[in-house]
């Protein structure tokens, strides 16, 4: 990695904007080309080892889909347990679901009850933060099972599309690699 860049630079300059998906007038942030190069792939996820390697969580919780990503090997990294949250009706044991609204509709996300313990302390981490609603939700289900969320993170915040502001309004702290502005 050049010393002329900061890591998150580093990492946004391998963010690809993909114009017009899925819809038009959408700037879609692929994190694809991160996972596919193993040195910015390895930066990646060093940057959540290294933020959370002193207050050690519990467990990290992944988000369906690409929160199992990063957040399976940040919890191989960390030593610790990983949890997934999942879309409704994939987990297999007893579960706990919440439900948010999207742009057109709402959906629903799941967690075994038995994957936290009362007073657990972890993170939530996916890959982008656009509405809030999917981080929300699983927050809200982390702490139903009483478990303490101490910080959500993401790779990419959205600030325009008004999801950060409303995490932290919730009272959620988190802690995200790059910001883009912008559709």
């Amino acid at each position: 990695m050049p010393h002329s860049h900061s890591s998150a630079d580093y990492i946004r300059s391998h963010i690809r904007t993909v114009p017009d998906w899925p819809a038009a007038g959408v700037q879609f942030r692929d994190i694809t080309p991160l996972l596919s190069n193993p040195r910015v792939f390895r930066v990646l996820i060093d940057q959540f080892v290294h933020r959370y390697f002193d207050t050690k969580p519990q467990a990290i919780a992944g988000l369906d889909a690409r929160g199992f990503i990063i957040g399976s090997v940040l919890a191989y990294e960390l030593g610790v347990g990983f949890i997934p949250i999942r879309k409704k009706g994939k987990l297999p044991f007893t579960t706990v679901e919440e439900t948010y609204e999207l742009e057109y509709g709402s959906a629903t996300v799941e967690i075994h009850t038995d994957a936290v313990q009362p007073g657990d302390r972890i993170v939530l981490i996916d890959d982008l933060i656009a509405t809030g609603g999917t981080m929300l939700a699983g927050a809200k289900l982390l702490q139903r099972l009483g478990a303490e969320v101490i910080e959500a993170a993401c790779i990419v915040d959205l600030p325009e599309l008004g999801g950060s502001a409303k995490l932290r309004a919730a009272g959620l702290p988190l802690f995200t690699l790059v910001a883009f502005d912008g559709h």
